[in-house]
Formats: structure tokens, sequence, C-alpha cells
């Protein structure tokens, strides 16, 4: 299950990106629905997988983002389910969104540390 190795950079992510001091509480992520990731499957292997991590008692929040497509010359936004080229200019259409798996945002309490100003 590619999940847990989704998590895994998740939180080697947030480690990265937060003071070390930081209390994280809640973490959001952004999920197209043509990444290959199940969303359940995500959000057990974060329940299981943050035990122990500096994001052992944060919430996990998805966003899950709907497939878009338009064309590659003009721009033009492709219908779901029509033909994968631009009706106006006939050009191939390109992947606008849904294929994303991307750390959105951290929320985190950062304390007081003696001594630093």
């Amino acid at each position: 299950m590619h999940e847990y190795s989704i998590i895994q950079s998740l939180v080697d992510s947030v480690a990265a990106s937060v003071p070390r001091h930081a209390a994280v509480h809640r973490i959001e992520v952004r999920i197209g629905e043509l990444s290959g990731v199940d969303c359940e499957l995500l959000a057990t292997a974060f329940e299981v997988f943050r035990e122990g991590t500096l994001c052992e008692h944060a919430a996990m929040t998805i966003d899950r983002v709907a497939a878009r497509w338009e064309c590659s010359a003009c721009y033009g936004r492709i219908d779901p389910g029509s033909m994968l080229r631009c009706t106006v200019c006939g050009s191939d259409a390109q992947l606008a969104s849904g294929d994303e798996i991307i750390l959105q945002r951290i929320e985190m309490e950062v304390a007081d540390v003696p001594g630093q100003a």
C-alpha cells in the first residue's frame, strides 16, 4: 500500500517545515482524483503512522480535487467525459489539475522559548 509511503513523506515534510518547539494541530492535504491515492486508505495510514511523530495529535483534512482538462493551445476548458481535444481550435487536451498530492497547510502552535526574542 503506497499510502503509507505518502504519509511518511508528508510527516517528513511537516517535520522539515515547522520549528522544533511547535505543536502541530492539523495538516491539510490536496489529493487529485487521478493521483492514484485512495483517500480512505490515506486517512487510515495517517491514523496508524502518526503515532510517535510530531503529527501524533494532529488531525488531517483531505481536500479532493477533481480532474480538469484544458486545451494545450488556447487553454479553453474541456468538459469531463468529452473527447480530449479542444472543440474550438482542435488542439490536444492537457491535464490542468487532478493528479496532485500536495501538503497545502500546516496549523501549529509555537511555544515561547525562554531566552529567545
